[in-house]
């Protein structure tokens, strides 16, 4: 592990959370002439997944940063233009476009690699480069078929071809079609600026982890490093000269580094209260969470049903800069279902109302069906204050 210089300053843990809020974009006002666009650029990555409750995470992601931007336009802000690519950071992740050269040491590993999971029959690769350099861009399905026949991992020669070039950086996906993937060239899909693999490795390093730094605020070195999923020692080795600062942080048990913009100014302005994707990078790290605001959540999608405590797809509720509660949320037609609600007390009926509000608002639903709320007393407070605020 690094040698860590002494710390220059020091931080309480609420000073920390307050930093970390506002590097994600839940404290202050939101720029919302960058708008989406900003948003991905600030977070430097935005998490796929392919459960949609409300809606997908990645488009919870800068609503909850932005409020009810509309659904087209978000998507239209991550698939045109030539804006974004996807490729694996924390994981499959939305990238800005210039962040392409950084990731050159993954590609270079990859790439380095005898196979990638799957046997490839000899020639496959070949035949879908050249499919798609004289077709056009593609889907899976476009250029032969995603899968064989089998289990969702059985996949067609094409797909395990093409997946691997996304790996090597030979082909790049820029945008989705009902969730498909849409494969191309890089050489054709990229802008030249940000074509190449000329960085080294230790340099693709070292600005991931000063990124890394930038949109977490303040973060140990297992926080930096989990961002886009680079090992203890990576980071070790470029962390001196990142530009990242070495912080105490009271009742942190390990040593901290924080961006020196983070430090620059004190974090005021309005709190964002919203729910939360539980893949959301303010979140997505589990004992980052439990750090910060001592609260304690995990994603329940893949437990079984009779083993889960908090629900499928539990939200957390953030509201004053704190994790307030949860809700376990569904749709049927125009009505937006609770199924779970989970609060910390009584001061979290209000900002819970809200969110759920904005939430059924968002996706058009016009109503809002509580199920089961954990603090069986709060129950009737609760639907008294979502009917006065859906007024």
């Amino acid at each position: 592990m690094t040698s860590v210089p002494p710390p220059a300053v020091e931080l309480s843990a609420d000073q920390a959370r307050r930093i970390a809020l506002r590097a994600q974009g839940f404290l202050g006002a939101p720029n919302r002439r960058a708008g989406v666009p900003g948003v991905l650029r600030h977070l430097g990555a935005v998490q796929l997944d392919t459960i949609s409750v409300l809606a997908r995470s990645h488009e919870l992601i800068p609503r909850a940063r932005l409020g009810t931007v509309a659904r087209r336009t978000i998507e239209e802000a991550y698939w045109s233009g030539g804006r974004t690519f996807e490729y694996w950071s924390h994981a499959a992740c939305i990238l800005p476009v210039e962040e392409w050269p950084h990731f050159a040491f993954r590609r270079r590993a990859y790439r380095n690699r005898p196979h990638w999971y799957h046997d490839l029959p000899d020639g496959a690769y070949e035949t879908v480069i050249k499919q798609l350099r004289t077709e056009g861009p593609l889907t899976a399905t476009e250029l032969g078929g995603a899968k064989n026949g089998g289990e969702w991992w059985d996949w067609s020669a094409s797909k395990v071809a093409v997946e691997r070039a996304l790996m090597y950086g030979e082909v790049v996906c820029t945008e989705r079609r009902g969730w498909k993937r849409v494969y191309d060239l890089a050489e054709r899909a990229l802008p030249d600026a940000v074509l190449h693999d000329d960085l080294d490795d230790t340099e693709c390093l070292r600005r991931l982890v000063a990124l890394a730094g930038q949109s977490l605020g303040i973060g140990t070195r297992a926080d930096i490093a989990d961002y886009h999923r680079l090992k203890g020692e990576q980071f070790d080795a470029v962390v001196a000269d990142s530009g990242l600062v070495p912080v105490t942080v009271r009742g942190w048990a390990k040593p901290a580094w924080a961006d020196p913009a983070a430090l620059s100014s004190e974090p005021r302005g309005r709190h964002r209260t919203t729910l939360l994707s539980p893949f959301d990078s303010l979140i997505w790290e589990r004992a980052r969470t439990e750090r910060i605001f001592g609260f304690t959540h995990r994603l329940e999608a893949y437990t079984p049903k009779a083993k889960r405590i908090h629900g499928y797809f539990a939200m957390p509720l953030l509201a004053g800069g704190r994790l307030r509660g949860r809700v376990d949320p569904a749709r049927e037609g125009s009505t937006l279902v609770a199924r779970q609600v989970s609060l910390e007390d009584r001061r979290a009926v209000e900002p819970m109302a809200a969110a759920l509000v904005e939430a059924a608002s968002w996706v058009g639903c016009t109503d809002i069906r509580l199920e089961r709320v954990d603090a069986p007393e709060l129950r009737g407070p609760l639907a008294q204050e979502i009917t006065r605020t859906l007024g």
